[in-house]
C-alpha cells in the first residue's frame, strides 16, 4: 500500500527534530504558492514546507528569506522519497539549501553536520514503522529534480507582487516626466512636468558619437537631454588598466596625479557645457545633473534605475555605454516663447592635465618648463614658510594642520589666463583628534590653505596684478603638522582638447 502523506500521520511520528514542527495556524508569507498547503516549519527565517495543489503530493520549501526568484524549490517527488531523504540526510536543513551547491558542498555539509542522538531517534523510528530505507544518493537526486523541473508553473497570491510585502516585487516603471528643477531621481517644488519634443539629434564631436533624443518645454526654461554614446570596448580598456572593479575597491587608494590621469584616461568623463540659441537670444544656463549606463559591470553595481530607465525611454542602444547629462537654461523673455529657431554651442571646459614636477627653495630660484612647443622660465619672487592661526575657528574637537609655504612667482613668457596652476604633490595631513596621542598615525588628505588660495580643489595659483618682471602669480602648499623641509610642486595645465561646435536642432 503507497504510503502517503495522511497515513503517515497517523503514525504519531514528530518530525520537529528533524526540522519540520507542525503548526495548526494558517500563517503563510507572500512567497507562499497560490495553494499550498504547509506541512511543516523550519524554525527559522520562515522556512517552511508544503505540498502544492496541481503537483501532488510533490514536497516544496519555501524560504522566504531568499533573493528573488529563488523563494520555492522542490525537495522530493513524493512524500516517501521525502522521508528517504530525511533518512539520507539527517535534517531537512540540507534539503532546503541544496540548490545553491554543488556536490561538494552538500557532502561538506553533511559531513559537518551529523544527526543528534534525539534526530537518530526520530529517524529510527521512521525507518521502523515505514519500512523505508535511505536514498542511496540524495545529492543526485536533488540536483536532477531542481535542474528539470518547470518553475514558471508554480503560481502565486496577489501578496507576491505588493512592495509592502515583498521587496523583490516587480515594479511598474514610473511614468516619464522631466521637471525644470528636478533631475533623474525626482524633482522637488511646484511646476508641471514639460512637454517633451522628440528631437533625435545625432552628431559627432569631441571623438564620441551623440544624440540629442529629446527637449522639454517647461514653464521656467528649456530643458536639454545629451547622450554620449561609448563602445564597451572602450570602458573594458579602461577598466583594466585602472582595475577599476567592484572586488578591488577596498585596496584602491589614487594620488591626486592619477585621479587626474584617470579623469583623461576615462572614455565617460568629459566636461562641457552648451549655449543654446533660441529665436537669436541665447539661454543661461540654470541647473543641471548626469548619470551613467555602464554595461561592462553586474547591473547591481553599473546600473541605477534611472540610467536604464533613460536608455529605455529614449531607445538607445543597450549593448553601449551611455554618459547622460540634463541641463536647464532659463527663458530669455517673460513668457515662454515658439520656438521658431534653436542651436546649440558646445563648448568642453578645460582638462587639469598633470606636468612636470620641481623643487626651489628661496627667491631667485628657477625652473624652465615646455607648453606647446614654447620653453618658458619660472622664477620665484617670493618664498616662506608661514603657519594658520586657527584659534579663532570654533573648536570642533579637531587639531588642524597649520604649516604650510607660501610663494609667489612670475612665469616668462607669460601664458594666458587659466591655463597654469601649481600644486603641491604631497596632499597634506588631515584633521586629527585634538590633543592627538604620541604616535598617533597621520592620514593624508588633501588639506588645502582655504583661506588664503580661495578653492576647494586643491593648492592653486592667485594673480596678484602686474609687476616689473610680469604678473605675479602665488601659490600655497598643503596644510602639515609639521613644517615640510622640502615642497615638491606639480605644474597643472589647463587644456581645451577639442574645439566648439554648432548643433542645429530647429529647424
Amino acid at each position: 500500500m503507497k504510503l502517503t502523506y495522511l497515513k503517515f500521520l497517523k503514525y504519531g511520528i514528530d518530525l520537529a527534530p528533524l526540522g519540520l514542527e507542525r503548526s495548526t495556524g494558517d500563517e503563510t508569507y507572500f512567497c507562499t504558492p497560490k495553494g499550498a498547503k504547509v506541512i511543516g516549519w523550519a524554525g527559522v527565517d520562515g522556512i517552511h514546507f508544503c505540498f502544492i495543489r496541481g503537483f501532488g503530493e510533490m514536497v516544496f520549501s519555501v524560504s522566504p528569506m531568499n533573493i528573488a526568484p529563488d523563494y520555492v524549490h522542490p525537495l522530493a517527488r513524493n512524500f516517501p522519497d521525502f522521508l528517504r531523504l530525511l533518512l539520507a540526510c539527517g535534517d531537512s536543513a540540507a534539503l532546503e539549501q541544496a540548490w545553491q551547491w554543488n556536490f561538494e558542498h552538500f557532502r561538506a555539509f553533511l559531513a559537518d553536520n551529523p544527526p543528534t542522538d534525539e534526530q537518530k531517534t526520530v529517524l529510527a523510528q521512521i525507518a521502523r514503522q515505514t519500512g523505508l530505507s535511505p536514498l542511496e544518493e540524495p545529492w543526485q537526486y536533488l540536483h536532477e529534480l531542481h535542474s528539470t523541473f518547470d518553475y514558471s508553473k508554480i503560481k502565486y497570491t496577489e501578496d507576491f507582487d505588493d512592495p509592502d510585502l515583498n521587496p523583490d516585487a516587480p515594479q511598474q516603471p514610473p511614468e516619464w516626466k522631466v521637471f525644470y528643477d528636478g533631475n533623474f531621481w525626482g524633482h522637488s517644488g511646484l511646476g508641471k512636468a514639460g512637454k517633451e519634443v522628440a528631437i533625435r539629434k545625432e552628431f559627432d564631436w569631441a571623438g564620441r558619437h551623440w544624440l540629442i533624443p529629446s527637449i522639454y518645454l517647461c514653464g521656467k526654461g528649456l530643458v536639454v537631454d545629451f547622450c554620449m554614446q561609448v563602445a564597451p570596448s572602450d570602458i573594458q580598456a579602461f577598466m583594466e588598466k585602472w582595475d577599476l572593479y567592484p572586488e578591488t575597491e577596498s585596496l584602491r587608494e589614487f594620488t591626486q596625479e592619477q585621479r587626474m590621469q584617470i579623469d583623461l584616461d576615462s572614455p565617460m568623463n568629459l566636461d562641457f557645457h552648451a549655449i543654446p540659441h533660441l529665436n537669436g537670444k541665447d539661454l543661461k544656463p540654470d541647473n543641471g545633473c548626469g548619470t551613467a549606463y555602464n554595461p561592462c559591470l553586474p547591473p547591481e553595481y553599473s546600473v541605477g534605475d534611472e540610467a536604464r530607465l533613460a536608455v529605455e525611454h529614449y531607445g538607445l542602444d543597450p549593448n553601449f555605454g551611455w554618459m547622460i547629462w540634463r541641463s536647464a537654461y532659463s527663458w530669455a523673455t517673460k513668457r515662454k516663447p515658439e520656438i521658431r529657431s534653436l542651436s546649440l554651442t558646445l563648448i568642453q571646459d578645460p582638462v587639469p592635465i598633470p606636468g612636470p614636477h620641481f623643487q626651489v627653495s628661496c627667491p631667485g630660484d628657477t625652473a624652465v618648463f615646455s607648453h606647446s612647443g614654447v620653453d618658458h622660465l619660472l622664477t620665484v619672487q617670493e618664498y616662506e614658510a608661514q603657519a594658520i592661526d586657527w584659534s579663532r575657528v570654533q573648536n570642533t574637537g579637531l587639531e588642524n594642520p597649520s604649516h604650510y609655504v607660501a610663494m609667489s612667482y612670475t612665469v616668462t613668457p607669460e601664458l594666458p589666463d587659466g591655463v597654469l596652476t601649481i600644486a603641491d604633490c604631497d596632499e597634506g595631513d588631515r584633521p586629527r583628534q585634538a590633543p592627538s596621542a604620541p604616535g598617533q598615525p597621520v592620514a593624508t588628505a588633501c588639506a588645502m590653505v582655504m583661506g588664503i588660495i580661495g578653492g576647494a580643489d586643491g593648492p592653486a595659483a592667485i594673480l596678484y596684478g602686474p609687476g616689473k618682471q610680469g604678473k605675479l602669480h602665488a601659490a600655497c602648499s598643503s596644510l602639515h603638522f609639521e613644517p615640510a623641509e622640502q615642497v615638491e610642486w606639480r605644474l597643472v595645465f589647463h587644456e581645451k582638447q577639442f574645439e566648439d561646435t554648432v548643433i542645429a536642432l530647429v529647424p
